[in-house]
């Protein structure tokens, strides 16, 4: 979305793809890594057992139960009023009390200073050079010790990166300046490979046209499996 009319949450960008059709972006996330590579990876670092979670750009809340199982406390902040609401609906249907929605902002956290211990971000906002307010919340919010993990595509590898690239809406990238970017910042990146896996053709249509409308038709066409290689990068900082 783009900046509250109120002007007072700085920093929020839109996000088509899952303000523009929920359904699809559910389908999306259940057939992300569906052998937890990232999760995996993310614990091997730094794990969240009693701890104190920050979702930042929560989105509907996909990731709040992944978290919320051994969790002290998982705050799941999100700028987008629907998407709040849809998160707080999530919250209640399974009767998750170690979670709370907020509205918040990557560049205004309405949290008190070194208040949680793991942060994490996927696909919102933390894209590189223009982050620089808010990674400096996550250095105010964050206790000492505590870690950030902000994920990203890899836009040079795996078949949804090749997809990426040959989209019109897609913004060239300087790789390199991108990586120099987070290593200045003090996070060191792991590469994941994984993959998207489809429970239906259905279900694959849905998330190509809701991805990549203007590319659908062709993307459809030449790939008729149901799983799709697809290469992340983890960033990660222990502070």
């Amino acid at each position: 979305m783009h900046n509250d009319e109120r002007g007072w949450l700085p920093g929020v960008h839109a996000a088509p793809n899952i303000q523009g059709d929920w359904d699809s972006f559910e389908i999306e996330n259940e057939a992300t890594d569906p052998d937890g590579h990232i999760e995996a990876t993310m614990e091997s670092i730094a794990g969240w057992r009693d701890r104190i979670v920050l979702d930042l750009g929560a989105g509907t809340g996909f990731y709040i139960p992944l978290f919320h199982k051994t969790a002290r406390h998982v705050i799941a902040v999100e700028p987008d009023d629907s998407l709040r609401l849809r998160a707080m609906a999530r919250l209640a249907k399974m009767d998750l009390k170690k979670a709370s929605v907020m509205t918040g902002s990557a560049e205004r956290l309405l949290l008190a200073s070194s208040s949680v211990d793991i942060v994490h971000a996927r696909f919102a906002y933390f894209w590189g050079p223009g982050c620089e307010r808010g990674l400096a919340e996550l250095e105010r919010v964050i206790r000492p010790g505590g870690t950030a993990f902000i994920i990203d595509n890899d836009y040079q590898n795996g078949t949804f990166a090749s997809w990426v690239a040959r989209s019109s809406s897609s913004p060239n990238r300087d790789v390199e300046a991108l990586e120099r970017f987070w290593r200045e910042h003090g996070f060191k990146q792991k590469r994941i490979m994984s993959e998207l896996r489809f429970k239906s053709r259905d279900d694959f249509e849905a998330v190509i046209r809701n991805e990549f409308p203007l590319l659908a038709e062709e993307i459809l066409t030449e790939h008729r499996d149901l799983t799709v290689d697809y290469s992340y990068y983890i960033y990660h900082r222990t502070y």
